[in-house]
């Protein structure tokens, strides 16, 4: 897998060559993220993105285009967009609608990936709590695979946002958020009806982070069905 630092090596080859064999190399981890994810569900019907930085000073990202199945993506699926979400080279493909969240999240965290998923037991969550502005979730193992965290005597907090179509004012409202540093928001958010925005310091990490989120939401759900036909004193055993 290649590292941060491989990146930054090959942005110019990047720009100069971007259906070059170094291009195929690049993209390559993030073509094995949508076959993994796609085969888990997370991500059909062409739904969902994914990022990697490039440089921080000037920003570029590298992520999926628009539009694209995640299970069967190519080297020509994938765009090299600026600080402004706008691609930074001629005759690239369309980049995602949610290019501006990738790009907010990674100005307000310095993350080295963003992903993007839409399965089912996140979809179904973020809509049952979005009342109470988000989800906590505790006392699991696997909250110890997110970055910082060591014991499952831990309280994690994901928030949820309300879903629009103006990914303009959406990316506004999330950068806003980011900006609180007194709260704040670590690992990752849902979208209302939408999906999971995780994030880390590489792909790597960040892959780790939808795996174990993805993970506990189906176990709230699941807890949640169990709940209509378990006595309550054995759920809480």
């Amino acid at each position: 897998m290649q590292t941060q630092n491989d990146l930054r090596e090959y942005v110019d080859v990047l720009k100069s060559e971007p259906r070059s064999d170094g291009f195929a190399a690049v993209v390559e981890p993030l073509r094995d993220v949508g076959r993994s994810f796609y085969g888990r569900g997370w991500s059909v019907g062409t739904s969902s993105n994914y990022s990697m930085t490039l440089t921080h000073e000037p920003l570029e990202l590298l992520i999926t285009a628009s539009g694209k199945d995640k299970g069967r993506l190519t080297s020509d699926d994938f765009v090299i967009v600026g600080a402004n979400g706008a691609p930074v080279l001629d005759k690239q493909p369309k980049s995602s609608a949610e290019t501006l969240l990738h790009v907010e999240i990674v100005r307000h965290t310095g993350a080295g990936s963003v992903l993007h998923t839409h399965s089912i037991w996140g979809t179904l969550i973020s809509d049952l709590f979005f009342a109470e502005g988000g989800i906590a979730i505790e006392g699991y193992e696997m909250l110890k695979g997110l970055e910082g965290i060591s014991t499952h005597e831990t309280r994690k907090w994901i928030e949820i946002f309300e879903n629009s179509q103006d990914m303009s004012e959406l990316s506004r409202h999330v950068g806003e958020r980011m900006a609180d540093l007194k709260r704040p928001l670590e690992h990752g958010f849902l979208i209302r009806n939408h999906g999971l925005y995780t994030w880390g310091p590489s792909l790597e990490v960040a892959r780790r982070h939808v795996e174990i989120l993805e993970f506990l939401f189906e176990v709230v759900g699941r807890k949640i069905e169990l709940a209509s036909t378990v006595p309550a004193h054995v759920l809480q055993m």
